[in-house]
Order: structure tokens, then sequence, then C-alpha cells
């Protein structure tokens, strides 16, 4: 996902009202109205979100469903993913790369048996249709959804909210999906999300978003959650976001995201390669041989280490820059990711950020800074 200043009015989401009402500080995004934070403030719904269930809109994403005998075939060509043998009823993360093996976007792809359901970033939509237009077979239908919103339920007690509405999606694991009807209304639902915690990913149609959402929000344990509290709760977890930690000058062996490039498309896999960049890629994998990599780093003083910060070594070398920082409320000390030369990547290394003149020392630590805590079952 990544932030745009569009010129032009910024679209709104089926639940804008909905926001508006709740007192939310709205904001452009990604072309976008969207709620920033609610007058609980960021930290505390970034907190809330880790005890109880916080309740996001990400409706400016965008959902497509590719349909044909080819889809599963012409999506793999694009991808470094196994979607393939991707089994009915479960999703699967992956990216978009090009020619140079730098990362165009990142999404979800489900298979719910007879099409595929992706999920692409809102500031990449136009771009990723484009591109699935101009490289599919001619028999796969793509066809982009307009009449859904989608809300992301995050949370520990996630489950058991939405399990008083439908008990059985209780019995969903991590990354299962399936269309389901929830108080009559029929969702797309994901076991999965954004912040680390379980939850679910849920589409619904627009015209019954607000009925639903505020089902959702009439219980005690669900709170809105605004943009603030998802980007700090997903960087807490180690996830990327696009445009920030990931773009198309960055190749996923650089963006450490190996457990990304599926068995199967690797050198030696049954379906080795066949995707865009597949030659640089496979080759960086082999030889480890990439100049910088992205890693975590723990701030050793209170200071938060913002996006853009310079990074330094002990001689004062310019060795990389931060793309994502916050103050870690669940950390509970300042963490950041950044792209470092590799050879300071090593866990324990230290590296000095200048923050406004000071160089303040930081320590690579190993992602996830939180524990992910993901139901497996």
């Amino acid at each position: 996902m990544t932030e745009q200043h569009a010129t032009q009015t910024p679209l709104k989401t089926p639940l804008y009202d909905v926001h508006v009402e709740a007192g939310a500080k709205m904001v452009p995004f990604a072309g976008y109205d969207m709620p920033v934070q609610y007058p609980l403030g960021v930290k505390k719904e970034h907190l809330h979100t880790r005890d109880a269930a916080g309740l996001f809109d990400v409706s400016h994403m965008g959902q497509l469903r590719l349909k044909g005998a080819n889809a599963a075939a012409g999506l793999e060509s694009l991808v470094p993913v196994d979607i393939i043998d991707l089994p009915a009823g479960k999703q699967r993360y992956a990216f978009f790369t090009n020619e140079q093996g730098g990362i165009m976007d990142d999404l979800m792809v489900a298979n719910l048996g007879d099409h595929l359901f992706v999920v692409v970033n809102a500031a990449c939509k136009a771009q990723d249709i484009a591109h699935l237009q101009a490289n599919l077979p001619s028999d796969v239908e793509i066809e982009v959804i307009e009449d859904r919103a989608l809300l992301a339920l995050q949370g520990p007690k996630a489950a058991q909210v939405l399990a008083r509405i439908e008990p059985s999606v209780s019995e969903m694991l991590f990354m299962d999906v399936k269309v389901i009807q929830l108080n009559g209304i029929e969702c797309i639902v994901s076991r999965s999300g954004y912040t680390g915690e379980d939850g679910y990913e849920i589409s619904v149609p627009s015209e019954q978003a607000v009925e639903f959402a505020n089902t959702l929000t009439a219980f005690e344990e669900v709170e809105w959650i605004g943009l603030g509290a998802r980007d700090s709760l997903r960087l807490e977890c180690g996830l990327c976001l696009y445009g920030h930690d990931l773009d198309t000058t960055t190749t996923p062996v650089e963006a450490s995201l190996l457990w990304g490039i599926s068995k199967p498309r690797r050198a030696d896999g049954e379906r080795a390669g066949g995707f865009p960049g597949a030659d640089i890629i496979l080759q960086q994998i082999a030889t480890k041989d990439v100049v910088r990599k992205r890693v975590g780093l723990v701030g050793q003083t209170k200071a938060p280490v913002r996006e853009g910060t310079k990074l330094f070594d002990a001689a004062d070398n310019e060795i990389g820059i931060v793309t994502s920082g916050t103050a870690g409320p669940t950390a509970g000390k300042p963490v950041s990711m950044a792209y470092v030369s590799t050879n300071l990547s090593v866990i324990g290394t230290e590296i000095f950020a200048d923050v406004r003149g000071k160089k303040l020392p930081m320590l690579v630590e190993k992602m996830p800074f939180v524990p992910q805590r993901y139901y497996r079952g």
C-alpha cells in the first residue's frame, strides 16, 4: 500500500460517513479519503488491537476475480509463487516482479474453486490491472470488483467476536478462505490480516457494509482503528509496506522475502523460473550476492527513528536508509525497518541513525519485533 497525494477529489469508501460519525480524522491516502485515527488516538488504537479486536476499513484496496482454465497458470507466470497448486479454500502471499527482478506490488491470491480472488494495493490498483490485462492469456477473464467493501477484524478476540455471528469461522486456520453467510450477507472471508495478530479480512457487498460494520462495532471488544495504528502494528510484526519497504528497484532477495518464493519456482523446483526477472532473482538466491538487505533495527535510545533517516557505520560512512519507523507501542522501544549494506546486516551489528544532527545508536535485530500470533490450529 502506497501513499499518494492525488490532485483530483479523493474517492470515498462505502464507510466514509461511518468514520466521520465516529470522529475520525480523515486524510488523503492512495486516492481515497481514509481515517488515519479516531478519538481514541493512534497509540491506544494500536494497543487495543493487540489486546482485543480492531476493525479496519481497507475498502481502498483493489479486489479482482480471475476466471478461466488458464487463470492459475497465467498468474503464476507473473509471480515467483506457486499458484497452480494453490488448494481450493487457501490464500497465498505473492508479488509481481519486473524484468530487473524488482517488486511491482505485493498481493494476496485466494483459490475460491471456480476462480481466483485477488487483492492488490490501493495505489497500485490501476497499474496492476493493466499489467494483468497485458500479460494474462486472452481466455482469462479479469473482473474488477467495484461493488464490495473490505473490512479487517484483527486481534486476539477477533475470532470469538466473529464466531458469535457465524460459529464456523473459528474452525478456519491462517490463510484459509471461503464464501460464507454472515448475518445473511454473502461475504468472502479469509483468516489473515496485516497486523501480525489473528483475525479476518472480510469482503462484503458495498450496500451492506455499513450495516455489517455497525454489527461488529456494537461488540464491546471491537473499536475502529485507523491507518496510523495499522502502520505501527504491521511494522512491529515485520510486515512490509509497498512503496516504502518494497519498490520496483528492490528484489525479493534484498527485501529478505525468500520465504515468499515458492519451492517449485526456485532453481531446483519442478517449475523453476518462468516469472519476470527470474534469472536475476534465482542468481541472487544462489550466490547471496546483493549489496543491501532489509533488516530490523531497534533504537538504543527512546527517540523514534522514522522513514528517510540516513544510517551510518561506526566510521561515519553512510551505509543505508530507514524505510519505516515507529515508537513501538507494544515492543516498548523504537523499531525501524531499513536497507543497509549487506556486510552490516548481521544480527547484533551496531548502526547509527542521524536524527536531527545526532547519531543515535541502533542494533540490527531479527524481525518480527513483536511475535506474530496467526492461528494455525
